[in-house]
């Protein structure tokens, strides 16, 4: 996924659902003698609270700051995390779909020779 693609809708969205993905990584932790499991905190490492909340500024500077911060965000993210958020919000590369797949709408190959 480029980045160019990614405008103020759409980074929030994929902002948002990353928050959720990074959340349900979840880590063990002993507190008081027994053993607790406590949600990721990796999202909150990233700020991803400020920039979620600067993409829904009402304010255009705020928006276009909480754009950069994503731009640069999203490529630190490893592959499967960036497909795990593009699979939750719905984002396929079509080319990357079966034949048979409704939403691939490829059409069929056409050999040049005939």
């Amino acid at each position: 996924m480029d980045l160019e693609q990614f405008n103020e809708e759409t980074a929030l969205e994929a902002a948002v659902e990353l928050r959720r993905v990074l959340a349900a990584r979840t880590h063990r932790r002993k507190v008081m003698g027994h053993e607790v499991v406590v949600p990721g905190q990796l999202g909150e490492a990233l700020h991803l609270p400020r920039t979620i909340n600067r993409l829904q500024s009402k304010q255009q500077k705020q928006r276009d700051l909480g754009l950069d911060d994503f731009h640069e965000l999203w490529p630190t993210l490893s592959p499967a995390t960036r497909e795990k958020v593009l699979g939750a919000i719905g984002w396929y590369d079509p080319k990357e779909l079966d034949w048979e797949d409704k939403r691939s709408n490829r059409r069929p190959v056409v050999d040049p020779g005939d």
